[in-house]
């Protein structure tokens, strides 16, 4: 059955959730709080599990919210239907969540000191991932083979829009005070440290037992125990758990096992040419040798 997606500012947005006027008023009409803390990614760039890891710090390490409240409760996709009745309701200070890009994020946002955690992942991670959520959820297009969802991704045409537009539109806040941004890898390299980097953004002084449990508690194993985040609790009409997991593997580099070796060399290609100018370096740019693109 073709889902018909909701188009706003040219990007394709799931229609469960989403609205043009949910879009709308997220963008024109939304009051950002100084004390806000955004969670922003593009899909499927480790949401939840920053999520989790954002509600621990908020409670000190103790897991009891986390596992008793869901995670659409504790962070309100502030741009969806539900997510924005929730947000404006939201007792201060409010974690949200969004995959929206910088360009039609929130208005008030740049008249305010609000923060935002980016958590960025290696893109070909991102699109095997977003390839296996597509066949699980509903609200998304079953993809038709994994060449043609490859091809659309470099293309910018999924749901949510261009990975490397989202990435260079956020990246353009690199230097603000106010902006944090850390990539799935390094959460994956050295969760402990990167816990500590991100409380001391937030302000949050944790002690050693509390950051202890906090990565405890947002670990691969925990979060799929917990049904608050594993989203087992969502009806098949809206989440096929049959068709896979929603939590998958957590692991990097699963695209070496779906990537043929003329994919990955269009796709380094194109990100060369697309991530061209971007002055940072990710974990993942150690690959994208242009010597080996050549033969593409």
């Amino acid at each position: 059955m073709p889902v018909h997606y909701v188009m706003y500012k040219g990007i394709k947005f799931p229609p469960a959730y989403n609205s043009v006027h949910s879009l709308s008023f997220a963008h024109n009409e939304f009051l950002v709080r100084d004390d806000d803390i955004f969670n922003i990614t593009y899909p499927k760039s480790g949401t939840v599990w920053m999520t989790e890891i954002l509600s621990l710090i908020r409670s000190h390490g103790h897991p009891s919210w986390n596992q008793t409240v869901l995670n659409s409760d504790r962070m309100p996709w502030f741009s969806t239907h539900l997510g924005l009745e929730a947000a404006l309701s939201y007792p201060s200070p409010r974690l949200l969540t969004c995959h929206l890009p910088r360009h039609i994020f929130p208005k008030s946002f740049s008249h305010s000191t609000a923060k935002v955690i980016y958590t960025l992942q290696d893109p070909r991670d991102v699109v095997v991932s977003y390839f296996y959520f597509c066949k699980m959820c509903n609200s998304y297009e079953d993809p038709v083979s994994f060449e043609q969802f490859l091809r659309d991704f470099l293309n910018g045409e999924l749901p949510h829009g261009s990975w490397f537009e989202h990435v260079r539109g956020w990246m353009e806040m690199k230097d603000r005070e106010n902006f944090f941004f850390i990539t799935y890898e390094e959460l994956k390299q050295d969760l402990q440290g990167s816990m500590r980097r991100l409380c001391h953004f937030l302000g949050q002084n944790l002690d050693d037992n509390a950051i202890s449990s906090v990565v405890q508690n947002a670990s691969f194993t925990a979060m799929r125990q917990n049904p608050m985040c594993s989203s087992i609790l969502l009806p098949a009409d809206i989440m096929d758990q049959t068709k896979g997991q929603f939590l998958r593997k957590g692991i990097c580099g699963d695209w070496k096992n779906h990537f043929t070796v003329a994919q990955s060399e269009t796709f380094n290609r194109i990100y060369l040419e697309k991530m061209q100018g971007l002055d940072m370096a990710f974990p993942w740019d150690r690959d994208w040798d242009p010597d080996q693109t050549e033969a593409s």
